[in-house]
């Protein structure tokens, strides 16, 4: 395939710090001629292909040695991008990586904007734009099973499954003409109705069997915001230390020790919590306090999961039995803490399923794990093999969109509209899973989703 006429860019690959290594990449037509008048080594542009080759950066107004390196040499168009790509690998650290950067921009090449790297592969046809955004969701990942499920979408499930959809939608579109143009036969325009009725129920099953996969995929790829409350002193702090496996929570017997809320992100069974501690909701007059109290109340309205922490070891107070009704239509998990105390909570007038745990002994805090199974995943275990999950937020609004045009088809075919008006409903759908790939996006949709990369991706 022939790559676009784009000129050269650079940035710096690596996250800005100190590090072992630091990569500056270049990409475009010119990359092994402005790669080679600040490179002391050898000639890159008749280096084979896919090597990495020692030497010296040097300044070339002056013949200042800016650092010894080792330069990948990638010749189009079996490259990430397409183009002629140089990747200069340095010792890591702010300065040496920036002055190689602002050095190969004065010797012609350009800075590269955020995502233009991974832009230039979809405009030159490396990937599609399910791929193109796996990336970033590989990038992003923060468990090993959002890890997989952004490899799948970039070794194209997402995409064969949209483009195999799109061409039987096509295949369909283009029988419905053929019997349009030709109605030599007295039943054509039965045939036609049935042909349509059959694929339309198709179609609209695979989609919506997709569409099942958003939430699990959804949450895999974003996470669920769990908020843990209780009253002051039941052990939330010392729970969120317990899931993270460190002492992030300062913990102490003195109640209303944690003033704001703390937010970290933990993995239970491969699914990523982003755990926010919240300050004990009760009433105060410490005014630092009582904003704690108030951002609790928010993090308990926003929360996809409610952690709510009781004290096993005393009887329920009136601020337990608030907390109760107040997370009562919440995904919520109560937790009876210090079960290593005398207990004398009221059992009976709590849910069934609340689980007894020891923070302090670590004591059934695995039965939290099963039951975020149950409430989101409905048992069905997290990740199935070779499944293909919806989990962009964007192909999930295009997926129902879809799924919308033809159920319009189908109410079509039951009011008895004529066929070439149920052909826009269903072009439409073949529009709307053209978007996903990026076959039919705007540019303007382009632009925006590429603006969100990180600079040098």
């Amino acid at each position: 395939m022939i790559t676009k006429d784009f000129d050269t860019i650079t940035a710096i690959s690596t996250p800005l710090g100190e590090g072992a290594i630091g990569i500056v990449r270049l990409s475009g037509s010119e990359s092994f001629a402005i790669a080679n008048r600040v490179f002391k080594g050898k000639d890159l542009e008749n280096t084979t292909s896919h090597t990495i080759n020692y030497g010296h950066i040097v300044d070339p107004t002056n013949g200042h040695i800016l650092d010894e390196v080792m330069v990948s040499v990638l010749k189009a168009p079996r490259t990430f991008t397409r183009e002629d790509v140089i990747e200069i690998n340095t010792h890591g650290g702010l300065a040496v990586t920036n002055e190689i950067l602002q050095l190969l921009i004065r010797q012609g090449a350009r800075m590269a904007e955020p995502g233009e790297f991974t832009k230039r592969a979809f405009l030159n046809g490396r990937m599609d734009l399910t791929q193109a955004e796996a990336v970033m969701d590989l990038i992003r990942a923060k468990t090993d099973k959002a890890m997989d499920i952004a490899i799948q979408q970039l070794d194209g499930s997402l995409s064969t499954l949209i483009n195999n959809t799109r061409q039987e939608i096509l295949n369909t579109l283009a029988q419905v003409e053929v019997n349009i143009d030709y109605p030599e036969y007295d039943d054509v325009e039965e045939m036609t109705t049935a042909l349509l009725r059959e694929k339309t129920a198709e179609f609209q099953t695979l989609l919506e069997n997709l569409l099942r996969t958003a939430k699990r995929g959804k949450i895999l790829r974003e996470g669920l915001s769990t908020a843990i409350i209780g009253r002051p002193n039941v052990g939330k702090s010392s729970l969120l230390n317990n899931l993270l496996r460190e002492d992030k929570a300062i913990v102490t017997d003195i109640a209303g020790t944690t003033r704001d809320v703390i937010e970290e992100y933990v993995n239970i069974k491969g699914v990523p919590l982003k755990l926010v501690d919240t300050a004990g909701i009760r009433e105060t007059d410490d005014v630092v306090e009582k904003i704690g109290v108030e951002r609790s109340r928010k993090a308990l309205s926003e929360a996809d999961l409610v952690l709510l922490v009781l004290n096993a070891s005393e009887p329920l107070t009136e601020q337990d039995r608030s907390l109760l009704e107040l997370s009562e239509t919440s995904n919520r998990i109560i937790l009876l803490n210090k079960t290593d105390l005398p207990e004398q909570i009221e059992r009976d007038q709590l849910p069934d399923d609340s689980i007894a745990i020891s923070v302090l002994e670590n004591r059934n805090i695995d039965q939290i794990e099963d039951r975020i199974n149950q409430l989101f995943f409905d048992n069905a275990g997290l990740v199935e093999q070779d499944a293909t999950y919806l989990s962009n937020a964007r192909h999930i609004s295009l997926i129902e969109q879809a799924v919308a045009s033809l159920k319009a088809v189908n109410e079509g075919l039951e009011l008895g509209m004529p066929v070439d008006l149920l052909q826009v409903d269903m072009t439409r759908t073949w529009e709307i899973l053209g978007e996903i790939t990026g076959d039919a996006a705007p540019d303007e949709l382009i632009t925006q989703l590429f603006s969100q990369f990180c600079l040098g991706k």
